[in-house]
């Protein structure tokens, strides 16, 4: 089996690239170079995931300014397929992953003119069973003085994936479409408030996930056979969030709060609410501990198995007009809380150091999954960069 964490991450790590283009910058970034490593891994030999990023930015002229990034992850370890525990067991179906390698890379072009900032970008991201292409454009707006900011933009991808019951790869498509605003109260105070609209269209589902469901085969001999998940074939998405901004003088730090809600038609309903505290300690150092909560309900069509359900699988390959059903627990309601420390060193005015621990939780919330399913990881980070 491929790797499964692959399969469903990368398909957002793209597009996620391409949004953080889309939100305001407070100013322009420094001609620089940066490079980050990255250890993602979960408790009980899970997933394991190591990373490194290199993120490139120049002016090429007054107005213009480039920013390249390349990421090489490196994944391994076990993940569950959506096979129920065996009966007396609390402890989920796993399958150990190939090793994989996904590797990409994201261009970014933005233009100044007199009262706005436009910015495209391109991308790619490939492993050996999933290639993704993408483009986004976006333009900043000042209005009021510069104290009023209008965002305003679009993204989407291409993604071709191998699917092992196909013969040509399966085809994906998504786009999305953001406008905000960030308003400047004060010197010391912002808000920002942003709304996305999102589809995704063809092969949505997990190639490697399964569902079980206890079987007659016979009159009187019944048996519990696993069936590839079927999804729907289409999904919107909405997306909103509100962010606040404030700097203490006094306190010589700084809050980057931030609330975001998000709904499907999948059914998923979910709240987000991250905080970062900004702590300077002296004109070199500069500590960030942070907090995120992150709470959704299930998908209409998640079941951790299919035996109390009526939904009946065919024995062939699934039809794009239904049953739709997946026990992939990151479909189910469940709630994650992630925490941590960032320390970062200016060490010179040209060299940047940091470095970052993280504790990453994810419980279900249906009283039916057994916690087996949901993850535990910790992740360390490391990075540099040289500015000019």
């Amino acid at each position: 089996m491929q790797s499964t964490y692959s399969n469903n991450s990368r398909r957002s790590l793209l597009l996620a690239s391409f949004l953080v283009w889309l939100a305001p910058r407070a100013a322009r970034a420094e001609n620089s170079i940066a490079y980050k490593y990255e250890t993602y891994d979960e408790a009980g030999g899970r997933i394991a995931v190591k990373t490194n990023g290199v993120v490139i930015e120049q002016d090429i002229s007054t107005d213009m300014h480039l920013k390249f990034e390349g990421v090489n992850d490196a994944i391994t370890g076990a993940t569950p397929t959506g096979v129920p525990a065996p009966a007396g067991s609390n402890q989920v179906d796993t399958t150990q992953l190939n090793p994989e390698h996904r590797k990409s890379w994201t261009l970014d072009f933005s233009r100044q003119f007199p009262g706005i900032n436009i910015g495209l970008g391109l991308g790619n991201s490939r492993e050996s069973d999933y290639v993704s292409n993408g483009w986004s454009i976006n333009t900043l707006t000042d209005f009021n003085q510069k104290n009023t900011t209008l965002l305003a933009g679009l993204a989407g991808t291409d993604d071709k994936i191998k699917v092992f019951f196909q013969g040509p790869r399966a085809r994906k498509h998504t786009n999305d479409v953001i406008v905000g605003v960030t308003q400047l109260i004060n010197p010391l105070t912002s808000v920002t408030f942003n709304v996305t609209w999102g589809r995704a269209s063809g092969y949505i589902s997990d190639p490697y996930k399964e569902v079980e469901k206890d079987t007659q085969i016979f009159p009187g001999v019944v048996l519990p056979l696993t069936f590839g998940e079927n999804r729907p074939a289409y999904r919107e998405k909405w997306v909103s969030l509100i962010g606040y901004n404030r700097t203490f003088s006094e306190l010589h730090g700084a809050l980057d709060a931030t609330y975001r809600y998000y709904h499907d038609t999948f059914g998923t309903s979910a709240h987000t609410v991250d905080l970062a505290w900004f702590q300077h300690l002296g004109e070199k150092v500069i500590l960030r501990p942070g907090f995120r909560a992150y709470s959704q309900s299930a998908a209409d069509f998640y079941h951790y198995n299919l035996n109390n359900s009526s939904v009946t699988p065919p024995m062939g390959l699934a039809s794009s007009s239904g049953p739709f059903y997946s026990s992939d627990y990151r479909l189910s309601s469940l709630h994650t809380f992630n925490y941590g420390l960032k320390v970062i060193w200016k060490v010179t005015e040209r060299i940047d150091l940091d470095v970052a621990l993280e504790e990453y939780v994810m419980r279900g919330t249906d009283s039916v999954t057994p916690q087996s399913a949901y993850p535990r990881a910790r992740v360390v980070t490391v990075g540099g960069k040289y500015s000019w």
